[in-house]
């Protein structure tokens, strides 16, 4: 079976009604990225860092899975496939996806404030103030902040580099270290992008470019796609 890879972004979260807040004038629900999405918000603020995840996790927990994440989840009949998602919501998780990294956290999880590698469940929508971890320290979203080393990304890379074909769907490319992965594909790896504004994307000739929604694009590519 052909190794599948599959890069996400904030383009299919948002046909599940997900904001996003890069083609929203740089806000979320109102909120400027640097108010409380960085470590200086949380040191500042912590309390409305807090309140802000809330609101988004409890947005996550009403969205579902659209036709392309449950198109991803039936083309593992077909393929040996990683999904690779810049996005912090679970809805690959409930598509039945089985091969999943999230490079910038989950939502639904927690983690300490001190130890980044103790995380935890979250049980319902809210993290509040007072919530510790099993050493004593404040519990944050488990979502790395614009200033914060990703830890996922040399598994990333590794998975990239074993790809036949590279599937980017609903991402810009404009998200460092993600937007880099492009470049850990062997020379042979057949690269597609879907996105509607894919044609106004500055990317190499390589790139087969599908400039369309991913529920209309992925469904229709997964159904064609063979072997």
């Amino acid at each position: 079976m052909k190794n599948i890879v599959v890069l996400t972004g904030a383009g299919i979260s948002a046909e599940s009604g997900l904001q996003t807040f890069r083609g929203n004038n740089g806000l979320w629900e109102g909120y400027r990225v640097e108010e409380v999405a960085s470590p200086e918000a949380w040191q500042r603020n912590p309390e409305m860092v807090q309140r802000f995840y809330n609101m988004r996790r409890a947005a996550c927990r009403k969205a579902m899975p659209n036709a392309a994440h449950i198109a991803l989840k039936e083309l593992e009949k077909k393929a040996n496939v990683h999904i690779i998602t810049q996005n912090i919501d679970d809805l690959h998780e409930r598509a039945g996806s089985s091969q999943i990294l999230h490079l910038h956290g989950e939502i639904m999880k927690a983690q300490s404030s001190k130890y980044p590698e103790l995380v935890y469940d979250i049980e319902g929508d809210e993290l509040h103030m007072g919530q510790l971890c099993e050493k004593g320290y404040q519990l944050r979203p488990h979502v790395v902040w614009f200033g914060e080393p990703v830890p996922n990304i040399l598994k990333a890379m590794e998975i990239v580099s074993q790809a036949d074909i590279f599937l980017i769907i609903g991402t810009s490319l404009q998200v460092y270290p993600a937007a880099s992965l492009i470049h850990d594909t062997r020379p042979d790896c057949q690269v597609i992008l879907i996105d509607p504004e894919a044609e106004s994307f500055r990317v190499s000739n390589r790139v087969h470019l599908i400039a369309q929604k991913a529920t209309v694009a992925v469904p229709k590519w997964v159904e064609n796609f063979t072997e």
